[in-house]
């Protein structure tokens, strides 16, 4: 029978988060008690902030007590005495590692472990070291050091996360997907545009929850609506974007909510306000330059433009730039094409 540890310990940058570290940390937890992650980076790479790998553990192990170290965090929890005040420079001695590791154990969790897992051969050292310091044994369990199982890196996977997202847990990767939203007034082909735009591209979009609710309730809508409608539409994105392959096309967004909420009631919500202020990695404006259609559920053209005046106006407002899309459908796709960066 394998043996069984008390507290176990894996550390990485987790930059990113990809199936190799998963499967580590799960062979971890299946052979500890408890298990302490701890991910830093200094520097940090682009695109693999604290707070984005911090996310990303906290859906893949919740159970597991997580420790995701900055600068920041240790100049709010220790005091300026202590044996580190900040965190080791990557390229910093191993025996430096070592010890910041071991502080960080004592620091934040208030005891020793008795294992290390890793799938290095560093590890052997890392479990010496900690040993030494604590007088008190730790053991290294080595996992799938020939990457047999796991044949991937993580700057494998950072030199083209796309094209090694099957590497990447949905959730993980779902956060590397660019979000584009389409804006757009009554009749001015914005839904229509988002499902051509998806298709062209191979991926997933976004209904407008707003108009399904809209006709699920006979187009009677009230005032604490339009905060559900908001929310409902940011659920629909996470969702979207765990079956998207690098972007997802966004039929509306919280902003759109917020437009209607202010017409129809003169009052929003103050969590739609926030939730209004969502950001998108693109903007789309569908011109008014369509025939307006009345399908027995739009104002008038009229309307339209208003609405349209609305979003430019918000978006200059908050200096965002975004591609003013015009003509057809299929001009329409060409213009987005050409303004998305794609692999």
């Amino acid at each position: 029978m394998s043996r069984r540890f008390r507290l176990g310990l894996v550390v990485g940058k987790f930059s990113p988060l990809h199936c190799g570290h998963e499967g580590l940390i799960r062979r971890a937890q299946s052979a500890c008690d408890n298990l302490l992650i701890v991910s830093y980076s200094n520097p940090e790479l682009a695109g693999y902030a604290a707070d984005r790998r911090k996310a990303w553990l906290a859906s893949q192990f919740p159970q597991a007590r997580r420790l995701v170290v900055t600068d920041e965090l240790l100049r709010e929890t220790v005091p300026t005495d202590s044996e580190f005040t900040t965190v080791p420079e990557n390229g910093a001695s191993a025996a430096t590692h070592r010890n910041f590791c071991g502080f960080l154990v004592e620091t934040f969790v208030g005891t020793t472990v008795d294992a290390v897992f890793t799938s290095e051969d560093y590890g052997a050292g890392f479990a010496e070291h900690l040993t030494r310091r604590w007088s008190s044994p730790v053991e290294h369990v080595l996992v799938d050091r020939d990457r047999v199982e796991f044949p991937i890196s993580g700057s494998q996977v950072r030199s083209d996360v796309h094209a090694h997202r099957n590497w990447l847990s949905p959730y993980v990767y779902s956060t590397f997907v660019q979000r584009i939203c389409l804006l757009g007034g009554e009749s001015s082909g914005k839904s229509v545009l988002a499902r051509a735009a998806a298709e062209r591209f191979g991926t997933a979009f976004v209904p407008e929850y707003g108009r399904e609710l809209w006709t699920a309730k006979g187009g009677q809508l009230g005032y604490e609506d339009m905060l559900a409608i908001a929310k409902h539409q940011v659920e629909w994105e996470q969702s979207a974007a765990l079956r998207a392959v690098h972007s997802i096309f966004c039929d509306t967004s919280p902003l759109t909510t917020l437009f209607y909420s202010l017409d129809l009631f003169g009052r929003a919500d103050p969590e739609l306000q926030t939730l209004a202020l969502r950001t998108y990695d693109t903007y789309i404006l569908c011109a008014t330059d369509f025939e307006f259609v009345q399908d027995g559920t739009r104002r008038d053209a009229a309307f339209r433009q208003r609405q349209h005046d609305w979003y430019r106006e918000q978006l200059a407002n908050r200096g965002v730039d975004y591609l003013l899309a015009t003509g057809s459908i299929e001009a329409r796709v060409d213009q987005i094409a050409a303004r998305l960066v794609r692999p």
